[in-house]
């Protein structure tokens, strides 16, 4: 039995209920148990269970190594490349690592043979099987790489079919997810009972339920008031499968590195009840779909204004090695304080901003991520080369019919140019929309990622671009960039070239983690940065330690926020915690907005 425990976004409690649920079902109930983190930009199972592992294997990509003296520059890579990794510059052809999926067109299509494909280490796969009943292993995705699902589906070979498995799933609903998710018996979807919590939990139901994934809900932070979820929940046909009480003692205890039902045994009920429930209940979603966007005016604003001479637009951008940290609350805070600004979403797999900074839709259009194919099989002569070339085990053969997998294939057309009966077709992908709204406080630039889409970065890309051009119009001096959480091709899209980096932090064992790793990344690509930690009163010793930690790594603290329960008021109420109150966390975001303005003024 294999089990996935996935969110719509990181920070709800995914790797809790995993932890938790592991160590119920291998103490309380005598199962064997394997559990795989699968989260391989910011793993942190293993902060809680502290593994000693026993096998480490690396897992490597295949990269184009280009030869001058066989290229005649017909630029042939280029244009077959569906991922912008390869460029002709004068004389030259420059390969991006950061941005290749390893597919290999280049180098099968290259006619003088000037490529060849060199293996690269992306990651690694760790595994500690010396308990017969605990059994665990992790992935970890390289800064800087963009390709998790590779690392993904390496650890999953590690799977013993005969082990109840728990996958602990990245956040979101794209390929990663996607890979994670793949033969999965069920899934459980943890989610807050706030509009935050709402909109990212449609977005996961929505992918399990194209998926054919039984599923059950489970509500993390409880305060007695779930009916936002509940609500959803009835009407999708997903059971809730269990309710987590919010209590700031649990709180505690995780940011030690502690197993909740260890130190409060009063919780081992309700993961008791999460399993039974699951099993018993749980039953694939019928989300009832969104219509399709009407044709929209851009009368509104692409008229440009008279141009003058002013001073460089400055891009901030606000990141977290992981969601749930609070980079929603404090951009969203940031744009009700500043002005002469263009705001941007670039968290396009769980796009959250524009619940809080609330606009009129003034523009919009369909976001093509790339290609998707098909095989005729009328056509088809089953030579399989095909499935010899696909680097992403995408295309497969059943009873001599060869089939692409909709939710493997990553669109890079090898096997469309590669088939020698011209089998294969293809069409454009729709793979999300983009949006230009009017707040109240300027201009936005969002999207959304259609489910089970691949976030290769493209469409982040494309909200920056609009955010640039919207800035241009508007002759905004100021971009606030709301970034994906992680380390991986979101992340780098929203970060290159921007001016200054603040990395949000909560003050727990993982969170001090994945703070390093985002680190490394604005670092890797030499972005300025500074922390602001959240919550920090939550644990003040490891607010401290993330202070230390970052004044090691040659990154300044700018400021602390208070944990207060405003914040979760003004959530509920879709506003800005600054105009919900002026309490003390709402002080803090005024402060820290203050310096932050200083150091873009001053750049």
């Amino acid at each position: 039995m294999k089990i996935a425990i996935a969110s719509g976004k990181g920070g709800t409690g995914k790797t809790t209920v995993a932890i938790n649920l592991a160590k119920h079902l291998t103490i309380n109930t005598k199962n064997s148990v394997m559990l795989l983190d699968c989260d391989v930009e910011g793993a942190n199972d293993n902060l809680f269970l502290n593994s000693k592992f026993d096998d480490e294997k690396s897992v490597t990509a295949k990269r184009p190594i280009w030869n001058k003296d066989k290229c005649n520059l017909c630029g042939e890579c280029v244009s077959v490349c569906q991922y912008n990794a390869l460029a002709k510059v004068k004389d030259k052809i420059l390969v991006f690592d950061e941005l290749c999926h390893s597919c290999g067109a280049c180098a099968h299509l290259c006619p003088e043979k000037a490529f060849t494909m060199k293996a690269k280490n992306i990651g690694i796969i760790q595994t500690d099987f010396n308990s017969s009943n605990l059994k665990f292993g992790q992935g970890e995705l390289n800064i800087g790489e963009s390709m998790s699902p590779m690392v993904i589906n390496q650890l999953k070979k590690e799977i013993i079919e005969s082990e109840i498995t728990l996958l602990d799933a990245p956040p979101g609903a794209t390929c990663p997810v996607v890979k994670t998710l793949e033969d999965v018996n069920y899934c459980i979807l943890v989610t807050e009972p706030t509009p935050f919590g709402l909109n990212d939990l449609k977005l996961a139901a929505a992918l399990t339920e194209e998926m054919k994934i039984k599923t059950g809900i489970v509500i993390n932070r409880s305060n007695n008031d779930d009916s936002i979820i509940e609500e959803f929940a009835h009407r999708s046909n997903i059971p809730i499968v269990g309710i987590i009480p919010f209590e700031k003692r649990y709180a505690k205890s995780y940011s030690d590195g502690k197993v909740l039902i260890e130190e409060h045994p009063e919780l081992v009920p309700i993961f008791d009840n999460i399993y039974k429930e699951l099993i018993s209940c749980g039953s694939i979603p019928k989300i009832k779909r969104e219509s399709s966007l009407a044709p929209i005016s851009k009368e509104e604003w692409t008229a440009p204004p008279t141009q003058k001479s002013r001073p460089r637009v400055k891009e901030l951008v606000v990141i977290s090695g992981k969601g749930g940290t609070g980079k929603t609350t404090l951009t969203s805070s940031f744009s009700f304080l500043g002005k002469d600004q263009v705001i941007s979403d670039s968290d396009v797999d769980a796009s959250n901003l524009s619940i809080v900074v609330k606009g009129a839709l003034i523009d919009a259009g369909q976001f093509v991520g790339g290609k998707s194919y098909v095989i005729d099989e009328e056509n088809c002569t089953q030579c399989g080369q095909c499935l010899e070339h696909c680097q992403f085990d995408a295309i497969s053969n059943h009873d001599g019919v060869h089939t692409i997998g909709p939710f493997s294939c990553e669109g890079c057309g090898l096997c469309s140019r590669i088939c020698p009966t011209d089998a294969i077709s293809s069409k454009d992908a729709i793979s999300g929309n983009w949006f230009i709204s009017k707040t109240p406080f300027g201009y936005m630039s969002h999207a959304k990622l259609g489910v089970a889409e691949e976030n290769s970065g493209k469409l982040v890309s494309l909200v920056r671009e609009n955010a640039g051009k919207l800035a241009s119009y508007t002759d905004a001096s100021q971009i606030l960039n709301d970034g994906p959480p992680g380390t991986g091709c979101p992340a780098i899209s929203s970060i290159t070239g921007a001016d200054l980096a603040i990395i949000v932090v909560e003050p727990t064992l993982s969170g001090i983690h994945d703070m390093k790793r985002a680190i490394e990344l604005v670092q890797h690509f030499g972005i300025p940065s500074k922390i602001v930690i959240n919550k920090f009163d939550l644990n003040t010793l490891r607010a401290e330690e993330i202070k230390e930690v970052a004044k090691r790594m040659s990154i300044e603290t700018i400021g602390s926020i208070a944990f207060d329960n405003d914040v979760n008021k003004a959530h509920k109420k879709n506003i800005t915690i600054v105009e919900y109150s002026n309490g003390s966390a709402s002080l803090s975001i005024k402060k820290i907005w203050a310096i932050v303005n200083d150091i873009l003024e001053n750049i």
